[in-house]
């Protein structure tokens, strides 16, 4: 079977759509909530999937790219992630934590109270050292390129 256009669009389109399943499966059945940048790693599959449907059913190299897009903006936000679970930087002060060595009982109490119920600096699971957003970050760019070169070398 020869890899033509249509089948590389049809086959990364089924990745976004298997990204989004294998998210919701970490998620539903495996009890193990995202946090805010996990989401944000999966809204960029939605374009990618919807954008490559359409690129599928019309021919459309610009919706293409489109996908390439959204496949590439989640490998992205996944490779921020990575950082932020490494410490390497902080994250958003929504979901991630402070230094509390300095802070009062009450100060603690109430940071404590206010914070999000799943942070994004702990690696809830790894397989082989590389958490979920390591394993997205590379995958996912891996897939915008594999998009790109679909649209400029296969037809």
């Amino acid at each position: 079977m020869k890899l033509t256009q249509k089948l590389a669009y049809v086959l990364l389109t089924g990745f976004s759509v298997a990204m989004i399943l294998g998210a919701w499966g970490f998620e539903f059945i495996g009890e193990m909530p995202p946090c805010k940048l996990c989401y944000y790693q999966r809204y960029p599959h939605w374009l990618a999937a919807g954008a490559g449907l359409l690129a599928i059913v019309t021919g459309l190299g610009l919706l293409a790219y489109l996908a390439a897009a959204g496949a590439a903006i989640s490998g992205l936000v996944g490779l921020y992630h990575t950082g932020v679970e490494r410490k390497w930087w902080e994250g958003p002060s929504t979901c991630t934590s402070s230094d509390v060595s300095n802070m009062s009982a009450d100060d603690l109490f109430n940071q404590i109270m206010s914070a999000p119920l799943v942070r994004c600096d702990e690696i809830p699971w790894d397989l082989l050292g590389l958490s979920m957003a390591n394993y997205n970050a590379l995958l996912s760019l891996s897939a915008a390129g594999f998009w790109i070169y679909a649209i400029k070398k296969l037809k």
